[in-house]
């Protein structure tokens, strides 16, 4: 990384405090999980994976729902391995700078990585878990996949009965509003946001980024084709995510980089 926009990228990273990462799905692609939206992307190559991801669709089409779990069962997201982003952002932690990872992501690739798990707020759920939408109740996917794999199409609640899904959030499903209420903490009390392969067309997670506008942040956004927020960006990038992160997390700090006061995420009132 040479030109001017990536100096000004880490001279912003070497001058903060506290940062706060939000992700998407750039980070995961050089991983082998394919994004959603893009030319070789999920919904663009099978409309009807695009429909298993409605969940009104889900909840009164049985034959989505056998979809749906045939994809889940075949998906890359058991085999990948975190790429340079993620562990990038692993050794930006171990600086003392990064102090929440906010991601779109359903992988757990950050996780797996290393990053604090702590300090990881997963916007969009988790794929390596089940609900119930019935009774609530959660387990480990790999239990449910498990049955798919010996021949269940449609695996149920143990419980109730009821229908079963990952733990992901669906369009026109809510966000789970304590995670949503400490990524905007994170974003209200950083000095950069550091926004990587999203392409920031979802909200509420675009929203994200006004808001730390708003508070006083600086944004650099990393991602391979122009956002609805560059604009408000100090800088914007379009190099790969997977060559941008690991430049910036070895970035020296200069005036004594430190956590914030408020600390470890999952204590925040």
């Amino acid at each position: 990384m040479a030109s001017d926009a990536c100096t000004a990228a880490r001279e912003l990273v070497a001058s903060a405090h506290r940062i706060t990462v939000l992700t998407g799905a750039g980070v995961s692609t050089d991983s082998g999980i394919p994004d959603f939206r893009g030319p070789d992307g999920l919904w663009t190559r099978d409309a009807d994976a695009g429909r298993a991801s409605s969940l009104e669709t889900y909840l009164s089409d049985p034959e989505v729902r056998r979809l749906a779990w045939r994809l889940r069962l075949d998906s890359p997201v058991w085999t990948a391995k975190p790429n340079a982003a993620h562990k990038a952002l692993v050794e930006l932690e171990r600086s003392g700078r990064l102090r929440t990872v906010i991601t779109q992501n359903i992988d757990g690739l950050h996780q797996k990585a290393g990053s604090d798990p702590h300090r990881v707020l997963e916007l969009h759920g988790t794929l390596h878990a089940t609900v119930c939408l019935g009774c609530g109740a959660t387990g480990p996917m790999r239990d449910a996949l498990k049955r798919v794999a010996e021949g269940e199409e449609e695996p149920d609640c143990l419980r109730c009965g009821g229908i079963l899904k990952s733990a992901t959030i669906s369009f026109g499903q809510e966000l789970d509003g304590e995670v949503l209420r400490r990524a905007r903490l994170a974003v209200l009390d950083c000095d950069v946001l550091l926004v990587a392969g999203t392409s920031l067309s979802v909200q509420p997670a675009a929203g994200l980024v006004p808001l730390a506008v708003r508070a006083g942040a600086q944004v650099i956004i990393c991602n391979a084709e122009p956002t609805p927020y560059d604009a408000l960006a100090a800088v914007v990038l379009h190099e790969p995510v997977g060559e941008v992160l690991p430049d910036l997390s070895s970035v020296p700090p200069s005036g004594g980089a430190r956590f914030s006061s408020w600390g470890d995420p999952s204590t925040w009132p």
